[in-house]
């Protein structure tokens, strides 16, 4: 995702910021993962950027699949820790990330299933049939 100024995105989102011609790119993805280390005790994290499966420009860091396994997540029910994730990422979502997909599991759930569920398939914009 580029923007026309670097310093207010950094500040904002704790990102890394590479420079480019005319304008910075930010690694949506790398705060997200830096975010939910600090927050929680992980033991299994993936932070998979699916954007290429949606109607935005090549490169954008706009929709993203969590798979969270936490410790943290002990005795809480799965919209809470959904509610969780998003209260560590409100910045994300408040500006450049538009959705997140996420598996939230205690290890325990983790080490019984393993598997990771595709995410829905894009149905807006020009990805519609």
């Amino acid at each position: 995702m580029s923007f026309p100024c670097a310093a207010l995105m950094v500040v904002k989102y704790r990102a890394i910021v590479l420079m480019t011609v005319g304008a910075c790119k930010v690694i949506i993805q790398k705060s997200i993962e830096e975010k939910l280390q600090a927050a929680l005790i992980i033991d299994h994290l993936q932070v998979i950027n699916e954007s290429h499966q949606h109607s935005v420009p090549q490169g954008s860091e706009s929709h993203f699949k969590l798979v969270v396994v936490s410790e943290s997540f002990q005795g809480m029910r799965p919209i809470g820790r959904q509610q969780k994730i998003y209260g560590i990422l409100a910045e994300e979502m408040a500006g450049p990330v538009h959705a997140l997909t996420m598996q939230t599991l205690t290890p325990e759930e983790w080490q019984a299933d393993n598997t990771v569920t595709p995410s829905p398939q894009c149905m807006g914009g020009s990805k519609q049939g």
